[in-house]
């Protein structure tokens, strides 16, 4: 229940990182939404990544649109930034936060009905302008605020807690993703930690539009036989296409082995990371191959999770326009005004 605050008690054996805060920093308020909602497991993931990532709190702005996917801001990251927005305008409502200020750490978490329905435009125009994001869209294929209706996103042929059979044609987000311009593009489940926390770390640190659809069964309408987005559903049918792991900048750790093999490799921090090289066929760096392979396997019943699409070289907003490197906030009249020669100048290039 909300009115009942978290103790703020700690064991004296839990581990800061790097800039001395507790995992239990970089929560929220306790979780009003239903218990063994997959949403708490993105929060937890969404938590774990920060905690590891040794992110300032104060430099996280956290925003979201309407939903119960949208409620989960307040369950993590208490001492951010953080902005409610209505239905569907999150996307906006980021992009001018991000123009503004540059120097902030955007997230921006949505859900299927806040971008697939209301808010496609909004999502589309976010991601093809190339903000720099790390934009999750909990993604449960139903209504869950409004009694179970099929979203945008429910496939075809999937059946409504009540029997009733979808008939609609699914709007596949990646791919949308994909098509649009998103330098970086993920798929996870929100009962795969172990996937879906460096997805979410490597996201983050990514300098560019990064989108992550995160299946997230909706317990109360949506984890019934007939669904194809239920917990059972999507552990039956997943088709993982990398192993994850995020390494911070260091001096490099060079390893050569076979594809179809694993080794150990121990890290800087004293670790041992299992590496487990795929077969060659999958390059996560080439987009075409991306949304071919997600057509493939979606034609064959699989769901793909993984990193599915990471452009090298990545560009944003900011270095389209030219902006400030500076927050608005921060620039006086002397930076603003260009003084009357300045703009005689540009009044001349104009006639």
């Amino acid at each position: 229940m909300t009115y009942i605050a978290k103790p703020k008690l700690h064991h004296p054996a839990l581990t800061p990182n790097g800039l001395g805060f507790l995992r239990r920093d970089y929560e929220g308020s306790v979780s009003t939404l239903c218990a063994g909602c997959g949403h708490d497991s993105i929060s937890a993931a969404i938590i774990q990544a920060a905690y590891e990532l040794d992110l300032p709190p104060h430099r996280v702005a956290k925003l979201s649109g309407i939903g119960c996917s949208s409620k989960t801001p307040d369950y993590f990251l208490g001492n951010s930034h953080g902005f409610n927005t209505v239905h569907g305008r999150m996307p906006s409502v980021l992009t001018g936060a991000n123009l503004a200020n540059r120097e902030l750490i955007y997230l921006g978490v949505s859900g299927d009905g806040d971008s697939a329905s209301i808010g496609l435009g909004q999502f589309a125009h976010a991601i093809r302008r190339g903000v720099n994001m790390t934009y999750i869209v909990e993604n449960n294929g139903v209504y869950g605020l409004t009694k179970g209706q099929f979203s945008a996103t429910s496939d075809r042929g999937s059946k409504s807690k009540k029997g009733v059979v979808n008939h609609d044609a699914a709007i596949d987000m990646v791919s949308l993703a994909l098509q649009l311009g998103a330098t970086f593009v993920a798929r996870s489940f929100s009962g795969d930690k172990a996937q879906l926390v460096p997805l979410i770390k490597a996201a983050i640190r990514h300098p560019g539009p990064a989108f992550i659809d995160t299946l997230s069964p909706c317990v109360q309408f949506n984890n019934h036989a007939g669904s194809t987005k239920s917990y059972d559903y999507v552990r039956e049918h997943n088709e993982a296409v990398n192993r994850l792991d995020v390494i911070a900048d260091r001096k490099p750790i060079e390893v050569d082995y076979e594809p179809g093999t694993t080794i150990s490799v121990t890290q800087h921090d004293g670790s041992v990371l299992s590496l487990h090289k795929l077969a060659d066929h999958y390059d996560a760096t080439d987009r075409i191959a991306a949304m071919a392979y997600l057509a493939e396997r979606q034609a064959a019943g699989e769901i793909v999770t993984g990193l599915l699409y990471l452009n090298p070289d990545p560009g944003d907003l900011h270095g389209a326009l030219g902006t400030t490197e500076r927050p608005l906030n921060s620039l006086s009249d002397a930076d603003l005004v260009p003084g009357q020669a300045a703009l005689d100048r540009i009044n001349a290039g104009l006639r």
